[in-house]
C-alpha cells in the first residue's frame, strides 16, 4: 500500500482517534471522550488557557491579603473534612519555599483524590487570612508535574475526569512529532497571510503549544484566531450572497404618505437613530433584493414605531404586513398599540362603493375562537386584512395571505431559523417577502457581525425624549425595598415583583411565585390589590391579569419572567427582582425595562446576597449603567462566548481560541478577507481546503449548497 505523503488537513486529523497518541489507552480514551475530545484534531485544538512565565511567577511571602496571584507550589498535606452542617470541604497545605499557604475547597470532594502530597501545582486565587493563616478559597488549580522550560503551557483540564495539564502537554507533543513528516496543509492564500502578517499553520500549531517566548505564542494565537473567525465569516457572507442571488424580492412602490401621516399624529419627535433606520428600511423595501435586516435596539428605544413605518410603506404599496411575537401578552400589546395609532387610516378598495375602507389590523393567537379565526383567515386570503399581528399561530397550516410584503419578527432569539422561513414561505408564488427581525437584547457590534453576519444590521442607540432614567439599587435586605413599594402605591403608581428564576423546573418557579404572592399579601403588601402571573396560567387567565394591571385595577403584579419581553405599563414605576443573582445580565436588563416607560421617576431593586464574584460583577454592572450595549460588552467579558453558530455538526464550540471581546479587530479583518475571497473571479475555487474545513465544522449539506451549487 502506498504511504500518504501529502500535508495533513484538519479533516485528516479529525479522522484519527486519540488512541493513535502515546499514553492513550481505553481508560484515558474514555476520560477524554467525557470532555468531548475524541480525535487528534480535538487534542491539537485543546489550546492552553494560559502560560506561566517561570521568571515572573509570584511568591507566597510577597502576596498581600485581597490580592490575586499565581503561585507554583508543592503539596504538603491533603485533608478531607465534614463540617457541622454535613458539608464536605477539602483542606490542602502547600509551600513554594518562601511561605505556607492553606487552600480550602467547598463542595469539591474529588479534590482529595486529585491533589496528591508531593506533587507540584499552579494555584491562582485571591489571598485572605483566616485564624492567622494565609488562605485561598476555591482557587483555580492546575497540576503541572515536574515541568521545565521558561514558558509552561497550562491546559484546561478536568479534575473529575482525572486529566492533568502535563498529560495534555505530552499528547500534544506526540501529535506534533508524528505530524512532522507530512506537515500541515496551508489553506490560506499567501496574499492574505502577508496582508495580515500571519504565520503559517504549521508554525501556529507548534508555537501555541510549545513556544520559547510569549511573542511567538501571540503570533501563533493571532493566526489561529483568524482561522476560526474566517470560517464563520465565509459561511455568513456566503449565506447572505446566496439569499440575495437566489431570491426574487419585491421592489415596493410608495411615496411615504402613510408614514408621514403617522408621524404627524405623534406627540413627540423621532430620535435621529429612528429617522436613520427608517431610511435604511425604506431603501431596502424599494430594492429588488429581499430585505433581511436585524433591528437591534435597547429596551424602550422605539423599535415598534420603526417597524410600523416599514409596514405602512408596504401597505401603501398595496401589500400586506405581518408581525410575529413570542408571547400572547406581547402580541396583544402590539395589536392594541398599533390599532390605536392607525384608527383614522384609510386604504383604497375597489370592492366598496366609495372605493376605500378603513385600514384593518387583526390579531391571531391560540386564544382566537374557531368561528372568529375562520372569518379572519378568509379576510386575510382575500386581502381585506392589511396587517396581521400574532404569535406562532401565524405560521400554522391554513394561514394564507393574499399578498404578503413584509414580515416583522419581534424578539427574534425566541424563534428558530425554521420558524422565520415558515413565515416567509406564507408569501404567494416565487416572491420572497421582506423580513425585519427585531431584538431588544443588545449585543456588541463584533458579536452582531458574527452571530448575525448574514443579515444587515441597524442599531437604535438613542432613547426617545421624555424617558426618565431608571434608578437601580442593589439591596442585600428586603426591608427598605417594601417601604419604597408602599410609598409608590400610596402615590397612585404600580409595581412589579419578579420571582427567582429556578432553572431546574418551571413547576418550582410557579410554586416560588405562588408562595411569594401568599406571603407578601399577608405581610408587606397587606391591603393592596396584588395580582399573580406565571407561565402555567391559560392564555385567557394571563390576558385578564394583564388587563387588570394595565387598567390600574391591580397595584402590584407578582410574576415569573413571563413579563420579561415587551410589557408596557407607563404607570408602573417600581420593580423588585428577588434573588437577582439567579438571572443573567441581559435578562435583568430586559426585566428592568418594564419600568421607566413613562415620565415619572422609576426604581429597580435587585434583592440578592450575591454569593459569587460573578454575581457581584453582574449586579454591580446593572447598578452602574442602563445602557444595554455597555452591559452587553460587560456580559461578554464575564461569560465568554460559547457556540456562536448554534448547533453545529458535532455540537462543538466554534470559538476555541478566538474571543469576540479580545479580538474585535480580527472579526473585521476576517469579514474583509471573506468578502475578498468570495469576490475574486474564481470564488473559492482556489481555496478548496477552506471549503473542506467549512464542511468539517458546519456540516456538508450547507457548504455543499452554498459553495458548490
Amino acid at each position: 500500500m502506498q504511504r500518504e505523503t501529502s500535508p495533513l488537513t484538519l479533516t485528516d486529523l479529525e479522522f484519527l482517534p486519540t488512541t493513535r497518541l502515546k499514553g492513550i489507552g481505553t481508560k484515558r480514551q474514555a476520560a477524554l471522550d467525557s470532555i468531548g475530545i475524541r480525535t487528534v484534531l480535538d487534542v491539537l485544538t485543546h489550546y492552553p488557557r494560559r502560560y506561566i512565565d517561570r521568571t515572573k511567577e509570584a511568591k507566597i511571602e510577597t502576596l498581600q491579603v485581597g490580592e490575586e496571584g499565581l503561585v507554583l507550589a508543592q503539596i504538603l498535606k491533603v485533608e478531607s473534612i465534614r463540617t457541622r452542617n454535613r458539608k464536605q470541604l477539602v483542606s490542602v497545605d502547600v509551600t513554594d519555599g518562601t511561605g505556607l499557604l492553606s487552600l480550602t475547597f467547598f463542595n469539591q470532594p474529588w479534590r482529595a483524590k486529585q491533589l496528591e502530597e508531593g506533587t507540584q501545582v499552579v494555584i491562582f486565587g485571591k489571598l485572605d487570612r483566616y485564624q492567622g493563616k494565609d488562605r485561598m478559597t476555591n482557587p483555580v488549580v492546575d497540576l503541572v508535574g515536574d515541568r521545565t522550560g521558561r514558558i509552561v503551557p497550562i491546559y484546561p483540564q478536568s479534575g473529575k475526569a482525572g486529566l492533568t495539564t502535563w498529560e495534555f502537554a505530552g499528547w500534544v507533543t506526540d501529535a506534533l512529532n508524528k505530524a512532522k513528516d507530512r506537515g500541515f496543509a496551508e489553506p490560506l492564500p499567501l496574499s492574505i497571510r502577508r496582508r495580515h502578517n500571519l504565520v503559517d499553520r504549521a508554525t501556529a500549531f507548534t508555537n501555541i503549544h510549545s513556544a520559547g517566548s510569549m511573542e511567538k505564542i501571540f503570533e501563533a494565537r493571532r493566526r489561529l484566531v483568524f482561522d476560526e473567525l474566517l470560517r464563520i465569516q465565509l459561511l455568513l457572507v456566503a449565506r447572505k450572497r446566496s439569499f440575495e442571488t437566489t431570491s426574487q424580492g419585491i421592489a415596493h412602490t410608495f411615496e411615504g404618505k402613510y408614514i408621514s401621516a403617522l408621524f404627524a399624529t405623534l406627540p413627540f419627535q423621532l430620535t435621529q437613530a429612528q429617522t436613520r433606520v427608517i431610511g435604511e428600511i425604506r431603501s431596502d423595501l424599494q430594492s429588488q433584493i429581499p430585505m433581511h435586516r436585524l433591528l437591534q435596539g435597547d429596551v424602550g428605544s422605539g423599535k415598534t414605531l420603526v417597524a410600523l413605518a416599514g409596514l405602512l410603506a408596504v401597505i401603501e404599496g398595496g401589500k400586506q404586513g405581518a408581525i410575529m411575537a413570542p408571547t400572547e401578552v406581547l402580541a396583544e400589546q402590539h395589536y392594541f398599540g398599533i390599532s390605536e395609532l392607525l384608527t383614522s387610516f384609510i386604504v383604497p378598495d375597489s370592492t366598496t362603493l366609495m372605493g376605500e375602507r378603513d385600514l384593518r389590523v387583526a390579531l391571531l393567537t391560540s386564544r382566537t375562537k374557531v368561528k372568529e379565526r375562520n372569518r379572519l383567515l378568509e379576510d386575510l386570503a382575500s386581502g381585506n386584512i392589511d396587517l396581521l399581528v400574532g404569535t406562532h399561530s401565524l405560521i400554522q397550516e391554513g394561514v394564507k395571505f393574499c399578498d404578503l410584503g413584509l414580515t416583522v419578527i419581534d424578539e427574534q432569539h425566541r424563534f428558530g431559523v425554521d420558524q422565520r422561513a415558515a413565515l416567509r414561505a406564507k408569501a404567494s408564488g416565487e416572491i420572497t417577502p421582506d423580513v425585519l427581525v427585531m431584538t431588544a437584547t443588545p449585543i456588541p457590534r463584533t458579536a452582531a457581525m458574527t452571530v448575525y453576519g448574514d443579515l444587515d444590521v441597524s442599531i437604535l442607540d438613542e432613547l426617545p425624549p421624555g424617558r426618565t432614567p431608571i434608578n437601580t439599587e442593589w439591596a442585600v435586605e428586603e426591608k427598605g425595598v417594601w417601604e419604597k413599594v408602599q410609598n409608590e402605591i400610596a402615590n397612585g403608581k404600580q409595581a412589579y415583583v419578579v420571582c427567582p428564576l429556578i432553572e431546574e423546573s418551571e413547576k418550582m418557579q410557579v410554586a416560588s411565585a405562588e408562595q411569594t404572592h401568599a406571603a407578601l399579601k399577608e405581610n408587606e403588601l397587606l391591603g393592596m390589590k396584588v395580582g399573580l402571573l406565571h407561565g402555567r396560567l391559560s392564555g385567557s387567565e394571563k390576558h385578564e391579569i394583564m388587563k387588570a394591571f394595565r387598567s390600574g385595577d391591580t397595584d402590584v403584579l407578582i410574576s415569573t419572567t413571563v413579563i420579561e419581553v415587551g410589557v408596557d405599563v407607563p404607570n408602573a414605576t417600581t420593580m423588585v427582582i428577588l434573588d437577582a443573582d439567579r438571572f443573567g445580565i441581559a435578562q435583568l436588563h430586559q426585566l428592568r425595562g418594564r419600568v421607566g416607560r413613562g415620565s415619572a421617576q422609576s426604581w429597580c431593586f435587585l434583592v440578592s446576597e450575591a454569593k459569587t464574584s460573578d454575581a457581584e460583577d453582574r449586579l454591580t454592572a446593572l447598578v452602574s449603567t442602563t445602557d444595554g450595549f455597555e452591559l452587553a460588552e460587560i456580559d461578554l467579558e464575564i461569560r465568554g462566548e460559547g457556540t456562536i453558530m448554534g448547533a453545529t455538526q458535532k455540537g462543538r464550540n466554534d470559538l476555541k481560541i478566538a474571543s469576540l471581546r479580545r479580538d474585535k479587530e480580527w472579526v473585521s479583518h476576517a469579514r474583509e478577507a471573506a468578502l475578498h475571497l468570495l469576490n475574486s473571479p474564481d470564488g473559492l475555487d482556489g481555496a478548496s481546503l477552506l471549503v473542506q474545513e467549512l464542511d468539517l465544522f458546519f456540516g456538508h449539506e450547507e457548504t455543499d449548497y452554498l459553495f458548490k451549487s
